[in-house]
C-alpha cells in the first residue's frame, strides 16, 4: 500500500475537529471502556481497517481485555466468553456497520434497548457511527498502523 495520501487533520482542520467532536461524546456515556473498544474493534474488523483494528486492541488491552476475547470477536456468536450485553452491543455494531444488507433490525435494537435503555441506546449508536466514520478517513487516506 502507497504512504499516507494527506493528513486530514492537517488539510481540513474543521473536518478532523468534527470528527472529534463526534468522537468526544463517548467521555459521558454509560458504556465500560473495555464496551467502547469492543465495538471499535468489530467495526474495524468489518471495514477491514488496520489502523484502527491496531490501536484499539492495544487500547483494549490497557483496560484490562484479554487476549482470548480479542482472538475471538470476528466468531463473538459462537464464543461463550462475552456477556448478553456485549453481545447485544456487537450485533448492533455489526448491523449498523453493514447498513446496507438489512438495516438494524427489530429484534436487535429491543435487545440493546433491554440492557441500556434508550439514552445508552442512542450513545451506542453514536460510538458505532463514529468508528465507522474513523475508519472511513483511514482507509483511504492510507492510514498506517504502527506495528512494534
Amino acid at each position: 500500500m502507497e504512504a499516507l495520501r494527506f493528513n486530514l487533520a492537517e488539510v481540513y482542520p474543521e473536518a478532523y475537529k468534527a470528527l472529534a467532536a463526534v468522537e468526544a461524546l463517548k467521555a459521558n456515556s454509560k458504556l465500560t471502556p473495555i464496551q467502547k473498544e469492543l465495538i471499535k474493534i468489530r467495526a474495524s474488523q468489518i471495514n477491514k481497517c488496520a489502523f484502527c483494528i491496531n490501536m484499539h486492541t492495544a487500547d483494549a488491552r490497557k483496560y484490562g481485555e484479554t487476549e482470548a476475547r480479542i482472538y475471538l470477536l470476528n466468531a463473538w456468536r459462537e464464543a461463550q466468553v462475552y456477556t448478553p450485553e456485549e453481545r447485544a452491543i456487537l450485533a448492533m455494531t455489526e448491523e449498523v456497520t453493514e447498513i446496507s444488507k438489512h438495516g438494524l433490525r427489530e429484534e436487535t435494537y429491543q435487545d440493546v434497548v433491554k440492557h441500556f435503555g434508550i439514552d445508552g441506546t442512542a450513545q451506542i449508536l453514536m460510538m458505532i457511527i463514529a468508528i465507522n466514520n474513523w475508519n472511513r478517513v483511514a482507509i483511504p487516506l492510507h492510514y498506517l498502523p504502527e506495528v512494534k
